[in-house]
Parts: C-alpha cells; structure tokens; sequence
C-alpha cells in the first residue's frame, strides 16, 4: 500500500507532534510515524516537563521564554480541547543556587536583562524561608558514595540563588504530546503508531518518501527525522550523517522518585530546584513526592546505550543521586524501594539540539532534544516549519541561516545557531533539566 503525504514527520513525541501541527497550520499535510502506540509514549512520557527559562546563551534564553508562553497559555496554543483531558502546567517558579560553577549566574542574569525576563534573587534566608528543611552547607563538587569525601561539607555555604517565577513543570508529558495530535489532526495531520521506518527513499538527488516495517510506503517530497534516541540510526539510513560536524548519541538516564520529609507539603508548596553544589536537579511529584534527577557532573558516568536492546532497571545511580539530595535534605526518608523512572535522552555533542535541513534536499532534522528541549516543543515547531517552508523556496541555510522571528517577544533568532555543522558551542552548560 502506497499512501502520500506533504510531509512525512518521523516521530510523534512532543517536538514532532509541535512540528505536525504547526506544518498543518500552514497548509502542509502530513502523517507522523512513530513505534509506539500512541504520541508521547516514547522518551516524552519519561521526561521531567520542565518549563525553565535561564540558559548560559542568548539564544536559549530567548528561544525558552518564547516557548513558556504557549505553556502558559496551552488552551490557547492549541485551539482545541482534547476530549482525554488538557495537560496541565503547574507555575511553581525555579530556584537555582549561585555556585562558582555557574559563575553565580551572573551571565545568565545579564542575559535575562537584556531580554527582560524577570528574575528574583534570592539570600540564604530567603531560601530556607521556602525551604526551611534545607542544609545551605557546600559540598562541591558533587561526588559518589565510594567517594571517602562524600557528605563532608567543604567549609563554605551556598549564599543565594536566582528564582525565576516563569517556570514549572507539565505533569503528564505524554498527555502534552497527545493534544499536539489532536490539534494537528484537526488541521488535516493523520498518525499512523506502531510502525517503524525502515527505508528513505530517494529520486534525482532529493528524498522522495518512506518504507515501513509492514512494507507500505509514504510518498512525500519532504521527510523529517524527530526520532529521539533513534535520530542517529534514521540519519545513517538516509545517508546524511557524514556531512555533520555535530553528531547524537542515545543517554541512558534514572529519575528518583523519594517522599518529602515529613510535614513538608513539597508537592503544594514545593519548585523546580537545581543545585550545581550538589549535581542534582528538584521538582515536586504527585502523592508529595520529589522528583531528584542528576544535572551530569563529572563524577556521574554517562551510560551511552543501544536504544533498541538498553538495560530498563535502575542501578546504582539511583542511589548516589538520592543520597546526594541528601546531604540538602538531612531529614530525607530514602525508600528501600526504587521508585522513578529510567528512559533515555537524545544527546548531541554539546547538548544544544540540532534543528535543520541536511545534506539531502527536503531531509530535515530536529534531534538532539531529548532532555533540554521540552519546554521549548511548541516553538521549535513553528521554527521548523518556518525553516522547512525557507529551503523548500529554494533559499540556502547553509549559506544564509533563517532568521526566525519569535512571535511573542520580538526577537530575531539566528536558526544557524542550531546547525549540524556547528564547531562545539563551549558556552553550553553540557548537562540539563530532564
């Protein structure tokens, strides 16, 4: 069987079902395939949903800002109501401590001046007026248990931190991808799930469609990879990956899900926390749980996998960041039970994402987002689907970059910042909020 398309999107978790909707709204038809059951079943519904808007560069702040207002005003966004529920996302605002690694955030709160982001900073004491069951004690850098320093504070206290109030987090991901759908679907985008691709086709130099694993096929003059963890094998078959200087590799990842200490409402009154001091990151977690996750520091060792056969049990390193939140939270109950979630994260080189064309004409990309780019799904969408309406006219963005004007600020966004032939961009933070 033969279907045809404008469009074939490889991929219906948060960003490709953004960037469905969004090709949809300008008139491009298109089917979204993905090897799960429904949208967002893949690395979406393990995500974390942080909506957070500090970033070490110019362009990420301005790109995430821009995005926390469609969450914010997510009906609205959509256009739509989704008869199995609206996700919802909960403002708690996101504390991070000012540490010698992050420079005191100095640079990140300069950016967020420039660009008139509003921010608070926070002293010690106003960090345990909210957090009351906090030790402000350092224990940088953040170790492993095997560590014979492990929990022996350094002698010095984190001081303050940076709260920006246009934060949170999104409490059922998958739900979020699931609107996307139907909102695409309203504006003529059809879904086809389990089925894999397995083939890209191509005719006169410029690819021409898709085989599937049940051996029908798409037709379409445009295809774009939004695979996750499977980016990098989905690039191999179309044979673009040898013109990119930057690359994608699947992560291994492990969330710990621990109670609040006892007489602390953390889901109620809790936040989005990160804590460089400690090389972990904080969020509040249905029945009053806390959500800890590791911000990669050198002591963690990343656990590059095979997305098809990873290990799907937690290891040891559920133990080493529970421990770690710890040492914040003296009066933490570590559970005998792990209880979390363990996914993975699509990473690129310096774990900014990849958003653009490829070597072969009407092959796009938008990988490299797991973990860092949730937050930022529904504009990335617009911006992809500007960039691909700005190739298929003919214009080169390898030569001449879109220039991708963010609809709610203003700004004009430089797309050549996300180039697969960047150089390693060193102002990255090279870990996330997952």
């Amino acid at each position: 069987m033969t279907r045809t398309a404008d469009a074939v999107i490889i991929g219906a978790g948060v960003i490709g079902t953004a960037i469905a909707l969004e090709l949809n709204r300008k008139g491009c038809r298109t089917i979204s395939i993905d090897r799960n059951p429904a949208a967002g079943y893949g690395p979406t519904s393990g995500s974390c949903a942080i909506v957070r808007v500090h970033y070490s560069t110019r362009d990420g702040t301005a790109f995430a800002y821009e995005g926390y207002h469609d969450w914010r005003d997510w009906e609205d966004y959509l256009g739509v109501r989704d008869p199995r529920g609206t996700a919802e996302f909960r403002e708690t605002g996101c504390l991070v401590m000012q540490t010698e690694s992050n420079g005191h955030l100095e640079k990140h709160m300069s950016i967020c001046e420039d660009l008139g982001v509003p921010y608070e900073v926070w002293n010690g004491e106003d960090i345990l007026r909210r957090l009351p069951f906090y030790d402000l004690q350092s224990f940088a850098p953040a170790r492993r248990l095997d560590d014979p320093d492990f929990g022996k504070p350094n002698g010095g206290r984190i001081r303050g931190g940076v709260f920006w109030q246009t934060a949170g987090y999104v409490t059922d991901p998958a739900l979020s991808a699931q609107n996307l759908q139907c909102a695409a679907e309203v504006c003529g985008g059809r879904f086809i799930f389990g089925r894999t691709v397995t083939g890209i086709s191509t005719a006169s130099g410029r690819v021409t469609g898709v085989s599937l694993d049940d051996g029908s096929t798409i037709q379409a003059p445009v295809v774009v990879n939004v695979a996750g963890p499977f980016s990098a094998s989905v690039n191999s078959m179309a044979g673009v990956d040898g013109d990119m200087t930057i690359s994608t590799r699947a992560l291994k990842q492990e969330v710990v899900h621990v109670p609040a200490p006892e007489g602390c409402d953390f889901y109620g009154d809790g936040f989005v926390i990160s804590d460089s001091d400690i090389g972990c990151y904080v969020r509040p977690e249905k029945g009053n749980f806390i959500l800890v996750g590791s911000e990669d520091p050198e002591c963690d060792p990343r656990e590059w996998v095979d997305p098809e056969t990873y290990d799907r049990n937690f290891t040891d390193q559920w133990t080493h960041q529970a421990l770690r939140y710890a040492q914040r939270v003296p009066t933490l109950g570590i559970p005998s039970r792990m209880r979390g979630i363990v996914d993975l994260y699509d990473v690129t080189d310096d774990w900014i994402p990849i958003y653009d064309r490829s070597a072969l004409p009407g092959f796009y990309m938008a990988v490299g987002t797991s973990g860092n780019q949730y937050k930022n799904a529904p504009i990335a969408g617009k911006m992809m689907a500007a960039l691909i309406d700005h190739c298929e006219a003919g214009h080169d963005h390898d030569r001449e970059p879109l220039q991708f004007r963010l609809p709610y600020t203003g700004l004009d966004i430089d797309v050549g910042f996300y180039s697969r032939n960047r150089e390693i961009n060193m102002e990255s933070s090279f870990s996330v909020l997952g």
